[in-house]
């Protein structure tokens, strides 16, 4: 990307947040989904313009894929909105940078798929159990998460007079803190991980958009790598020192 050698360039140890990640098994991931406020440091820093933005919005589906003028990472549902909203509308590869810069990366899917269900803590809390294995990252059940439905939570803000489907997301660890005392590993938004070839991704989680089977451990799914929609987000990862 052309704004990739600026980004490494303007870097540097405050970049790095591994005091907001949790270690797993010989890796480190972000406890929380990246929030606008956390985005807009990125982008003050690199002059970063996102894909939505330059295209005038970014997209949901209503009746088929619908541009949305005004909706970007900055505003995801075209007005001012809490800054601890996960960022939305940004592509895989803009993701990638965001994680970059930090002196990270997205996580491979087979590490975000461990932190999410399977418990590595020596000592875990809230009733988990170290080296269990989850349906959801949640537990044994959804409840707790901010899906569609079946999930017993709601967030404190709707944007469903904006909507189709659903009332949107609610701001980043405000959820039930799951599996390894991570939040939003299911539902919330969508999270690009670094999965697949080519043009196709990894998309984790699920979303408020959908119910909570797309949160399921056997559940997967890929969207084109230049996706930038109002429910999919990202958090970062990093190898242990």
């Amino acid at each position: 990307m052309r704004f990739s050698i600026m980004i490494l360039a303007m870097c540097s140890v405050t970049c790095d947040a591994s005091s907001d990640m949790q270690a797993i098994n010989g890796f480190l991931i972000d406890r929380t989904e990246i929030s606008i406020a956390e985005f807009q440091r990125f982008a003050s820093a690199t002059g970063f313009i996102s894909q939505a933005e330059r295209a005038g919005g970014g997209e949901v589906y209503a009746w088929g894929w619908e541009q949305k003028p005004g909706w970007t990472w900055k505003t995801p549902f075209g007005v001012e909105s809490d800054t601890e909203l996960p960022a939305v509308h940004l592509t895989y590869d803009e993701a990638t940078a965001y994680c970059k810069w930090r002196g990270a990366r997205l996580p491979s899917e087979a590490e975000w798929r461990e932190a999410a269900y399977v418990e590595r803590r020596d000592a875990p809390d809230s009733g988990f159990v170290s080296g269990m294995e989850y349906s959801y990252p949640t537990g044994d059940s959804p409840i707790g998460a901010n899906c569609l439905s079946e999930c017993e939570y709601r967030p404190p803000v709707s944007y469903s007079d904006q909507l189709d489907r659903g009332i949107g997301p609610a701001p980043v660890g405000s959820t039930k803190r799951g599996v390894n005392g991570l939040y939003d590993m299911g539902a919330n938004v969508w999270e690009w991980v670094d999965g697949d070839e080519g043009d196709q991704k990894v998309t984790a989680g699920g979303s408020w958009w959908y119910e909570s089977f797309r949160m399921h451990r056997n559940d997967r799914a890929t969207k084109p790598r230049n996706t930038a929609v109002v429910y999919i987000g990202f958090r970062c990862a990093k190898d242990m020192d």
